[in-house]
């Protein structure tokens, strides 16, 4: 809106204004100036929702479609996949400023409005009613279903102070509280978690959106409310019998499903965005494999049969790692005074607890543990970025160098002119590194995070061996041969008793 047109003040005002004409206000609904900002986005060929990654081509045609449809529509997807960033998106497509009559609750329409209150305001004051003005965000409100959400909270209640002080009967519409969806009117109500609302709340809301009335108290309540619903739920929840009332589930227009990215290209996209990486203190270089290894955790949690696929592992798992990586290698560069942080693959191991806590498990991931689970996601993802790097390297003189009794340990609390010291005997490490563009010359924490990581990925590959105090030594293939054998031998036990009870073989 130009700023040189000063907002209307006055319903006379508002009246004269070509700003908001009383044609366009009163047969203008919501879901109608959501569809014509729509159109005008599409047709100047603007991104629709901002910020959001991977859904180009999948969810957001669906959703653009459902507004174009003047539908309510619900998200359905497992934690973590940006359904409520997209709802709170759809703001962008309502106007800057709606007028409303200044202090209603449920912010009514100066030429037609709903409430006793603003209808006596404006028969008394005629044009001199104030106008107030709603930004884009104040007209979005957000509920976030719990099982104990009453039909107060959501539609409203009569108020026995209000009465009193008033002087009014309980059957008169001023005695009312409204809720939280009357509180939304001429604006965006989102439900999260739908399914988890009381099946009696439910009918509450449908009834509200169907014949635009309710009971409160016994006393017939009508509410042609001008509200946008949108809804999301985890699919598992939102198909069991018994979440969700079938009147409701009708009446919802479009069910779209959203979903985790679904390259690694897309999740590190999303994790760059969303992660607190730049700090504004030290300088921060964080390497490309570092951030293919967090995502790849990710990825990998969600085929692992030991962690629960109707959960899901919600995309804040890298975010949150990629943040506890980059602490942990700042607090390393500040304990040793180094000006220059690098992240590296141990830094991964050191954020653990970004990634436990994020994880709901099988019976199987439960017995072997969380801890023991997270250690097993990083060293299968370290060894499936690895693979993108040094397939085609030959490490035979690395790993000859351990089988000839070298050694290495690096030290989380290692300065990095120590582990660069230590890792430079290593016959053969420095040539191998130009797979990941990192040459002998370049600075000392490259050159060590690039070698960490080579070094992890042969452990990951079991070619090398690495203890819980992260020294690396030769594989342990005597260790392996006996593990081997151990069966056979508890085997030969079993039956000892089983011969002596038989006397032994003929």
């Amino acid at each position: 809106m130009p700023a040189a047109h000063p907002l209307p003040r006055t319903l006379g005002e508002l009246r004269a204004s070509k700003l908001f004409s009383p044609a366009q206000l009163n047969t203008r609904s919501i879901k109608d100036e959501m569809r014509s900002n729509l159109i005008a986005r599409l047709q100047a060929r603007e991104t629709i929702f901002p910020g959001i990654v991977g859904f180009e081509d999948t969810v957001v045609p669906q959703i653009v479609n459902a507004i174009l449809s003047r539908q309510n529509f619900i998200l359905l997807g497992l934690r973590g996949q940006a359904k409520s960033r997209i709802l709170r998106a759809l703001t962008a497509l309502l106007d800057e400023q709606m007028p409303f009559v200044a202090g209603c609750e449920i912010r009514d329409n100066p030429y037609q409005p709903l409430c006793k209150r603003c209808r006596d305001l404006i028969a008394e004051r005629g044009d001199a009613t104030p106008i107030a003005y709603l930004t884009r965000d104040e007209r979005y409100v957000e509920k976030l279903a719990t099982p104990d959400v009453t039909v107060a909270d959501l539609i409203g209640d009569i108020d026995p102070i209000k009465a009193a002080r008033g002087g009014q009967d309980l059957s008169s519409e001023l005695t009312m509280h409204y809720g939280l969806l009357p509180r939304a009117n001429r604006g965006i109500f989102a439900v999260n978690e739908l399914p988890d609302l009381a099946g009696k709340i439910q009918v509450a809301l449908f009834n509200i959106m169907q014949e635009g009335d309710v009971q409160i108290k016994g006393y017939p309540v009508r509410l042609a409310l001008d509200v946008a619903l949108v809804f999301s739920a985890n699919p598992e929840d939102y198909t069991a019998r018994g979440k969700i009332v079938t009147p409701l589930k009708d009446r919802i227009g479009s069910e779209i499903r959203t979903h985790y990215p679904e390259t690694l290209e897309e999740g590190i996209a999303i994790t760059t965005q969303e992660a607190w990486s730049e700090r504004g203190t030290e300088p921060i270089e964080i390497p490309p494999y570092v951030r293919e290894i967090v995502e790849q955790v990710a990825f990998s949690a969600r085929e692992d049969k030991k962690v629960d696929k109707r959960s899901g592992v919600s995309q804040r798992l890298p975010i949150a790692t990629m943040e506890l990586v980059v602490s942990n290698a700042e607090r390393r560069a500040l304990a040793h005074g180094e000006k220059h942080v690098l992240p590296r693959v141990s830094d991964i191991y050191a954020a653990l607890p970004g990634i436990t806590g994020k994880l709901e498990l099988e019976y199987e991931g439960e017995m072997k543990g969380a801890d023991t689970v997270v250690r097993d996601l990083i060293r299968t993802a370290v060894g499936k970025i690895y693979d993108r790097y040094f397939e085609s390297t030959n490490t035979q003189q690395i790993e000859q160098w351990f089988n000839l009794g070298g050694t290495v340990k690096l030290d989380d609390e290692q300065s990095t002119t120590a582990a660069y010291a230590d890792l430079k005997q290593i016959q053969g490490l420095f040539e191998r590194l130009s797979a990941v563009n990192v040459k002998a010359s370049d600075p000392p924490q490259r050159v060590a995070a690039a070698a960490e990581f080579l070094l992890e990925g042969l452990v990951a590959h079991r070619k090398l061996s690495r203890s819980e105090q992260r020294e690396f030594s030769a594989p342990e293939k005597t260790q392996r041969k006996q593990e081997r054998t151990e069966p056979e031998l508890d085997y030969e036990d079993w039956q000892q008793p089983r011969r002596s009870r038989r006397g032994g073989y003929n």
